[in-house]
């Protein structure tokens, strides 16, 4: 098959998965990178963090699913509350997917093992039902036909590709894409990008950081400006792209747009 998207093949499985942030705190040391952050994702919405490098807004991100522990402050995510330490964050984690701006798949295992890797190791599927559902993902993805590759033989688009197909493959019902085209060449932008707007149609749950403005105001539900550790700003993409009302964002978009 041709290298390019295919969608509709694997439904996303939804639930009523939203995400509520309140006073979030992070320090590492003294330095303060978040500072008092309160966020509001509704089950289904899709929202992008957009802001001058250093804001803290893959901070924010690794905070969701505790990759990084904040200092203050609480989050429910999928209506887990990750600060209560009863909770398992390895079930959190089953039900938040993260793509990462490098990729981190495997080199040691083929495309379609990174793809079945998490389903099998915990139990939520058999070897070959795991098999089946990575190679209906990378179809999704456009890029079925390479199932038996090293991630070495792949392109910076192409590896993206399976790592969004490998969070997919747990059924997350919250998606959170932390700069997951930074590290690509400008031409091979396109193709993940598109993956990922076909997937904010399934009704998924998602938070991005991006640095693409344009497809955070073709496919976001809200836009967040984050500077300095705080939210200055946020509104649906119209608003806060062609109406910005803090001099810190009018600064910002000029700049970027």
């Amino acid at each position: 098959m041709s290298d390019k998207l295919t969608s509709g093949t694997v439904p996303v499985v939804v639930s009523g998965a939203g995400i509520s942030v309140t006073g979030l705190r992070k320090s590492f040391g003294s330095n303060e990178v978040l500072k008092g952050i309160d966020l509001e994702v509704a089950p289904g919405e899709v929202v992008s963090l957009i802001g001058p490098s250093g804001s803290g807004k893959s901070t924010i991100l690794r905070c969701l699913n505790k990759l990084e522990v904040p200092t203050a402050g609480t989050v429910v995510a999928n209506g887990f509350d990750i600060m209560d330490p009863k909770v398992d964050i390895n079930e959190v984690r089953r039900h938040v997917g993260m793509v990462f701006q490098h990729f981190n798949l495997f080199p040691n295992m083929t495309v379609v093992e990174n793809v079945m890797l998490a389903p099998v190791e915990t139990g939520k599927r058999s070897k070959e039902e795991a098999r089946k559902q990575a190679l209906a993902l990378l179809r999704r993805v456009g890029l079925e036909e390479k199932a038996d590759a090293r991630p070495a033989q792949l392109s910076g688009g192409q590896k993206q590709r399976v790592a969004i197909a490998r969070a997919l493959a747990m059924e997350p019902a919250i998606m959170l894409f932390d700069e997951a085209t930074s590290a690509l060449d400008p031409e091979m932008v396109g193709e993940v990008l598109e993956v990922i707007r076909e997937l904010a149609k399934t009704g998924i749950t998602m938070v991005l950081v991006t640095h693409e403005m344009g497809f955070a105001r073709e496919v976001c539900d809200k836009v967040v400006f984050m500077a300095d550790g705080v939210v200055c700003e946020q509104g649906d993409p119209a608003q806060v792209f062609d109406n910005p009302q803090t001099p810190r964002l009018q600064e910002f978009l000029s700049k970027v747009l």
